[in-house]
């Protein structure tokens, strides 16, 4: 990891994230942790000879993406049991640790949590923050808020098992304020709330509302209190319109809108943030039959109208003007750690998006989402230095962005964390230095 104090990155094509067009041979200062001046060629002229170059060979230049719904404590589970019962909180941080890592070498250098396994996001944060281990900037969130009977209340109460790691189980408005109190006393950055629930669990089904209006309107006026950025599952146009009712400022799925729900996000569309992270309902259908979720069985389930009325939703908030942005709920077993940029084909292939606007949703959009002053998703004067260089056109061919070896420079915050071009300093972060294969299996199965 390269940490120069001045830097000059020449020879880019550069999109800068704002839609404006793309500068053809552009030059980007980088000055510590912040960007200079963003430009063409020929407005560099003063830029002392003694500044390092790095010569980018005409290659595409983007702010660093923002993976909008990222569960980092997540390890490719295939189930609840996985998450809950199944790994211990030590092991879970080691592997959201390798987590991170992929996720800065894939070009993210920021991600918004939605939702962690004890407090690991928290450390996790942290241990990026002081600069012992590599990863994105991150907001943090707490353990899932959820009434019981809720989606991830799994557990049959003759088992007795309780939600240690997973949840946090609150039933009416008082024992909700108690725990996103807690919450907060494990210094999260933002807490997500089950309104409602899903295909595969039978105790919480999509549609069936988890809390009432009290309960979610007591969860966002604590949380607002505590200065915590609110999130919530909510899949039915019920669970959307109690969301808008109480005040969450983002919204995971809205898979069905009707009216109602659809008018109270477009009056809003100016506070709140849409994730539907449809790659959950794409990564069962490609890859849930090695896990026991053939298309029949996925069929059964009502998965596919969900994906349809996913992708007609998602059409109408966009003509709403609300910020519908990538994230695909990665750390599932059929959302694997590292495929991140599959989304962004899902938004040009499924949703209709153009890859100018997908990579705008995931730049500045996203961006705008983990805020961080007002520093991250565009490359302009004053921003965090977050950039990443790609061997390729994803204006032209958004899959290009899943191909690592077409990530050949990822910079956060002026600081060289993957460079593989012929100019500059070489590092690589897939290189995973100081453990090898075996031992990390030797170190988690230990753990556990």
């Amino acid at each position: 990891m390269l940490n120069a104090e001045s830097m000059l990155l020449v020879h880019g094509r550069i999109f800068d994230g704002t839609d404006e067009e793309v500068i053809p041979d552009g030059a980007i200062w980088v000055e510590g942790d912040e960007i200079r001046r963003v430009g063409s060629m020929d407005q560099f002229d003063d830029v002392d000879e003694n500044v390092p170059r790095i010569d980018l060979g005409g290659r595409f230049v983007m702010p660093g993406m923002t993976e909008a719904h990222s569960h980092l404590s997540y390890f490719n589970a295939s189930s609840l049991q996985d998450l809950d019962m199944n790994c211990t909180a030590e092991a879970t941080t080691i592997y959201a640790v390798e987590n991170a890592r992929t996720m800065l070498r894939c070009g993210y250098t920021s991600a918004n949590s939605f939702g962690s396994l004890h407090a690991v996001d928290v450390a996790v944060r942290n241990a990026i923050n002081s600069g012992v281990a590599p990863g994105p900037r991150y907001v943090a969130c707490g353990r899932d808020v959820l009434g019981t009977g809720g989606m991830v209340d799994w557990n049959p109460d003759h088992l007795q098992l309780g939600m240690d790691g997973l949840a946090l189980l609150a039933d009416n408005p008082w024992e909700v304020r108690k725990v996103i109190r807690s919450v907060r006393k494990s210094g999260a950055d933002t807490v997500k709330v089950y309104l409602d629930g899903e295909g595969m669990i039978e105790s919480d089904l999509p549609g069936e509302l988890s809390y009432t209006q009290e309960e979610a309107d007591a969860a966002v006026d604590e949380g607002h209190r505590r200065s915590l950025r609110m999130l919530c599952h909510a899949r039915s146009a019920d669970a959307v319109i109690q969301a808008m009712k109480a005040g969450f400022d983002v919204i995971g799925h809205a898979n069905y809108l009707n009216d109602e729900a659809l008018e109270r996000m477009r009056e809003q569309r100016h506070r709140i943030f849409v994730s539907p992270a449809i790659h959950w309902q794409v990564g069962l259908y490609e890859n849930g039959a090695q896990f026991g979720f053939s298309h029949d069985v996925l069929d059964s389930m009502g998965y596919k109208e969900e994906m349809v009325e996913t992708i007609a939703s998602v059409g109408k908030m966009k003509a709403a003007g609300i910020r519908v942005l990538p994230g695909g709920d990665f750390g599932l077993a059929w959302t694997p750690h590292g495929t991140y940029a599959r989304d962004l084909q899902n938004f040009v292939e499924m949703f209709g998006y153009t890859p100018r606007e997908t990579l705008v949703a995931a730049t500045r959009d996203a961006g705008a989402l983990v805020d961080f002053g007002g520093k991250v998703g565009t490359l302009e004067a004053g921003k965090f230095a977050d950039i990443v260089v790609v061997d390729g056109d994803p204006l032209t061919d958004i899959t290009v962005m899943q191909d690592l070896d077409k990530i050949t420079t990822v910079i956060k915050g002026g600081k060289i964390f993957h460079n593989t071009l012929p100019s500059g300093p070489r590092f690589d972060l897939g290189a995973k230095p100081g453990m090898s294969a075996g031992e990390k299996e030797n170190v988690l199965a230990s753990a556990q």
